[in-house]
C-alpha cells in the first residue's frame, strides 16, 4: 500500500503544473476591427484564436502602439511538453484587446508579427463631433442572447436609473466579419434615482456579410462593451 501512495503522489505532480510556465505566442485565427471609434473613445481589437492543448493556460494579450502601428502579441502561458498527462485538445478563445484612445487617422495592426501566427488588418479613427468621451448614452448590456432560428438577437442587462430608455439603435458594418451595435439611450427626465432596471431588447442583424464567424460588437455604458460570436 506504501509503494502504491508513492507510485498515485507521483502521478499527481505530473498531472499538475509541470515546472514554471513560460509564455509563448498562440496561434489566432481571425482578427475583428469593430467600426465607429472616434477620438474621444477607448479603441478596442478582438482576436480570436485557439490554445493548441491543454499544457496551454490564459490566454492574455500585449498592445503597443507606435506611431500609426499598433502591434498586439498573443499569447498563453506554456506548461511542459514532457507532461505526459496533457491531452491533445483544442481550445478556442476571444480576447478583446485594449488599446485606448489614438488620434486620428488610420492605422496598421500586425497581430504577432514575424511570426507563423501573423495576422494583419486595419483601423480608422474618426474625429469626434463632441468633447465628451462618449457622445451618447448606452445602454448597460451585460450580455447577448441569440434568439434561435432567426436573424435576431437580444440585449440583456441592467441599467442604473428608470430616467434612461431606448432611443434608437444604430449598426455599423466594417464590411469584413464585424458588426458594431450600439444601444443608444435617452434620458426622459432630469431626476435620476439610483434604481436598477433590468431590460431586454430585440436587435435584428443585418444579412450583409457573408461569414461563418461573425462578431457582434456591442458598445456599451462607460466605455465597456460585450463582444461575441454568433454563426447566422
Amino acid at each position: 500500500m506504501k509503494a502504491l501512495g508513492i507510485i498515485f503522489l507521483i502521478a499527481l505532480s505530473s498531472v499538475g503544473y509541470a515546472g514554471t510556465p513560460v509564455k509563448t505566442l498562440v496561434p489566432v485565427d481571425e482578427v475583428f476591427v469593430p467600426k465607429g471609434f472616434d477620438v474621444n473613445d477607448n479603441s478596442e481589437i478582438i482576436v480570436s484564436g485557439y490554445l493548441p492543448n491543454l499544457c496551454h493556460k490564459s490566454p492574455q494579450t500585449e498592445v503597443q502602439v507606435q506611431g500609426k502601428k499598433i502591434q498586439v502579441t498573443v499569447s498563453a502561458l506554456k506548461y511542459s511538453e514532457t507532461n505526459p498527462y496533457c491531452p491533445e485538445m483544442i481550445v478556442p478563445f476571444l480576447e478583446t484587446v485594449k488599446v485606448g484612445v489614438l488620434d486620428k487617422g488610420n492605422y496598421n495592426i500586425v497581430i504577432n508579427e514575424k511570426t507563423q501566427y501573423e495576422k494583419k488588418s486595419t483601423i480608422a479613427i474618426s474625429e469626434s463631433s463632441s468633447n465628451a468621451l462618449d457622445e451618447h448614452i448606452y445602454a448597460n448590456v451585460f450580455y447577448v442572447d441569440e434568439v434561435e432560428g432567426t436573424h435576431t438577437v437580444k440585449l440583456k442587462g441592467y441599467n442604473p436609473s428608470d430616467c434612461l430608455v431606448f432611443d434608437h439603435i444604430e449598426i455599423l458594418s466594417n464590411d469584413k466579419n464585424t458588426y458594431s451595435i450600439l444601444p443608444i439611450m435617452k434620458k426622459v427626465r432630469d431626476f435620476c434615482p439610483m434604481k436598477m432596471t433590468p431590460f431586454s431588447h430585440e436587435v435584428e442583424v443585418p444579412k450583409l456579410l457573408e461569414r461563418n464567424k461573425i462578431l457582434l460588437h456591442v458598445r456599451g455604458m462607460d466605455g465597456n462593451s460585450v463582444n461575441s460570436i454568433f454563426s447566422f
